[in-house]
């Protein structure tokens, strides 16, 4: 995951129609909603299956930071945020904890957030003497840019609990753009990939179509349509992803809007 994180503001509503026709090649149709990772997890319980497991690992990896900067901002060291953040992960996984979460309460953020107010003040006093990780299997971490990245932010005087709300919303949009990056890699699209993804921020009645067009050698209405095809894509991968993070499909675009809302406080 990239150091710095940027909010990334595209119309989140409906689909649109293109701004423009045009007889470049579609890419194939993707998949959507191919499965929620934290309603996998949910529904497993206690029973911990492995697919289960996979998809809570997938999720701790991708959404580790913003717990790290939580227990930073409540007053611990780095070295100290580092072992707790650790252990409080390998404790989630290997005792299991999800199969005591609130399924009326799904969206993995709010368990996350209460499972480690839960740890910091039951669990971390009696783990302190042991060796980080007490014996459990760790969980791959990027804690080598953690510090960096936490230095780089801004010093502000909301509360931890909010600064872990626009993390985690930030985190959100940097997996969103790494899918969407990763995508057009894999197509062999990457220099396309590279020129419009600065279109995805601000009024599309702004975006330099005909100095793109000159860049990319093509006309200004495929641009046109070539940004409609990478904002629908980013649109579809933003549901896709918070999806994951919720216990039903029908809660994504409450988590959606309350989301787009704390980044705008």
């Amino acid at each position: 995951m990239a150091g710095g994180v940027t909010f990334t503001p595209v119309s989140i509503s409906g689909q649109t129609a293109p701004e423009s026709t045009s007889t470049h090649h579609e890419p194939p149709q993707r998949p959507v909603f191919v499965t929620t990772h934290w309603s996998m997890v949910l529904t497993a319980g206690r029973s911990d299956t492995t697919h289960a497991r996979a998809a809570l690992e997938k999720l701790c990896q991708a959404y580790w930071y913003p717990l790290y900067a939580y227990v930073r901002r409540r007053g611990h060291s780095p070295e100290d945020a580092k072992d707790l953040t650790q252990e409080f992960f390998a404790r989630l996984l290997e005792r299991n904890w999800v199969g005591r979460a609130d399924q009326q309460k799904g969206r993995f953020r709010s368990f996350l957030l209460s499972a480690m107010n839960h740890f910091l003040a039951d669990e971390w006093d009696k783990a302190r003497a042991q060796k980080r990780g007490g014996g459990m299997t760790p969980v791959p971490l990027q804690f080598d840019t953690a510090e960096t990245r936490y230095g780089h932010e801004p010093v502000d005087n909301v509360t931890p609990e909010h600064s872990y709300e626009r993390r985690w919303a930030l985190t959100l949009l940097e997996e969103v753009l790494q899918r969407l990056r990763s995508e057009y890699e894999q197509e062999g699209r990457t220099e396309l990939f590279t020129a419009l993804h600065p279109c995805l921020v601000g009024d599309r009645t702004a975006q330099p179509y005909a100095e793109l067009a000159t860049k990319l050698g093509v006309s200004e209405g495929t641009v046109k349509s070539a940004v409609h095809r990478l904002r629908q894509r980013y649109r579809e991968l933003l549901r896709d992803e918070i999806a994951q993070t919720v216990a039903e499909l029908g809660e994504v675009d409450a988590e959606l809007r309350y989301l787009f809302a704390v980044l705008a406080r």
